[in-house]
């Protein structure tokens, strides 16, 4: 029995940020919060010699047809080659036999897609309806992704870019503006922080960048970065300041998140209290309780993301 074998392309112009997908990858959050997903740790394979690595991420949701496994790959040198950061591909396996039904050669594509909608799940429940200003930090792929994604549950009227290189920021910011019809500038870390009232961190750094200090109540957090031990985005002092502690998986934060660094570093204790963001999309807990709260949320990525934006668009290409 052959298997599809599915392009970039044709994946790119079948799924993209959408309200419907958003849908779907909210579901994959609630499954987890519910039970509903068979999910084992994240494999990774670090590149030695080069700041890179490759990851490996899957999992089994009650109900839809396909369970996809995602090797994803991250070369963070790639940019001065010309080269995405990003790529890798997802196998779709029939979930009732075992038999390969698709092979979809995104490149990192979906993953894109998921993780920039998982950000905006968190802010739609998170974020204070009233956000006008959003600080991304970072100035790849996915920082614009994030920024277009906000818009579809925030009314973001201004965006501050930050990045190591400011030549880079200047271009992200340029590309985010055109994408949301915001206004769009490069910025100071700090200043764009400290002016923010949602804050996005989209970077392999393996040191905070974002300060305790820096953050007030009001502000919503997300970081995406952090999705293995050695990365970091978020000072664990700012983990330890949230009135909210938001996270997409408990046991994988605490393994390899933001959450990670604050428990071993003696931040917050190991019984911190968090709540699973599919818990608060399906309505088990709640979100932002109140304008002056200081929410912060831990996305470290997961295998029932992948699973759930892998089924949607086998079904939109089965259309």
């Amino acid at each position: 029995m052959s298997a599809t074998v599915v392009e970039e392309a044709a994946l790119r112009a079948a799924v993209g940020l959408t309200a419907e997908a958003m849908a779907v990858v909210g579901e994959g959050f609630v499954a987890l919060s519910r039970g509903r997903a068979t999910m084992p740790a994240i494999l990774r394979l670090d590149v030695p010699g080069r700041r890179a690595e490759m990851d490996v991420k899957t999992a089994y949701l009650d109900g839809l047809p396909v369970f996809a496994v995602k090797m994803s790959t991250g070369f963070f040198d790639n940019a001065a080659l010309g080269l995405p950061s990003l790529g890798g591909l997802m196998v779709a396996f029939d979930a009732a036999t075992g038999v390969v039904r698709a092979v979809l050669l995104d490149n990192g594509y979906l993953t894109d897609v998921r993780t920039a909608l998982a950000g905006a799940l968190a802010a739609r429940h998170l974020a204070r309806a009233g956000a006008r200003t959003a600080a991304i930090v970072g100035t790849g792929t996915q920082a614009r992704l994030q920024a277009e994604a906000l818009r579809l549950v925030r009314p973001i009227e201004r965006f501050l870019v930050w990045g190591r290189d400011p030549a880079r920021a200047r271009a992200c910011a340029a590309d985010i503006a055109a994408r949301t019809g915001a206004e769009a500038r490069a910025a100071g870390l700090e200043e764009a922080v400290r002016l923010a009232d949602v804050v996005v961190t989209t970077t392999p750094s393996t040191t905070p960048l974002v300060r305790a200090a820096w953050l007030r109540p009001g502000q919503h957090v997300t970081a995406v970065g952090a999705d293995a031990e050695h990365k970091a985005e978020v000072e664990p002092a700012a983990l330890a300041l949230a009135d909210r502690l938001v996270v997409d998986d408990r046991g994988q934060c605490a393994r390899l998140g933001e959450l990670h660094h604050a428990i071993a570093g003696g931040a917050v204790p190991p019984d911190v209290a968090t709540v699973d963001l599919g818990a608060i999309i399906v309505g088990d807990a709640p979100g932002r309780r109140s304008d002056d709260e200081l929410t912060l949320c831990d996305l470290t990525g997961t295998g029932a993301q992948d699973t759930a934006i892998a089924n949607h668009v086998l079904a939109l290409l089965a259309r």
